[in-house]
């Protein structure tokens, strides 16, 4: 089951932080989130579940730690949406391959990302 069918407000801020209001074990909703290059990486122009990225340091001299391990620091125009009736929560992006260009890529953050008592756990 998607965490999009019990979150209000789920967005993504500054291309790697998944945040919403998640409903806990009382019925009341507060606020998570979680930073997704934690969970997701890049590998060679495809998103990746695990954190890692397939780029050597010196393609990431610029970043801060946490794009050494995620995606977020070898990908252009991030956007995220909440699509259909079973509310699938997925995020888009242009993933730099190991030749240097984009590729247009999506992945299912529902695949692994769950509310567990309004707080986003990685499974």
């Amino acid at each position: 089951m998607s965490f999009a069918l019990s979150a209000e407000n789920v967005r993504v801020d500054d291309g790697h932080i998944l945040r919403a209001s998640l409903r806990n074990g009382n019925g009341e909703f507060v606020d998570a989130e979680i930073d997704l290059d934690q969970f997701v990486g890049n590998e060679n122009g495809n998103f990746s579940w695990g954190g890692q990225s397939s780029y050597p340091l010196h393609e990431y001299i610029h970043c801060t730690a946490n794009a050494l391990k995620g995606f977020s620091g070898s990908c252009q125009n991030c956007s995220f949406s909440v699509e259909g009736g079973a509310a699938v929560p997925v995020l888009r992006a242009e993933l730099r391959d190991q030749d240097g260009n984009f590729q247009p890529r999506d992945i299912n953050l529902a695949e692994r990302i769950g509310n567990n008592n309004g707080q986003f756990v990685f499974n």
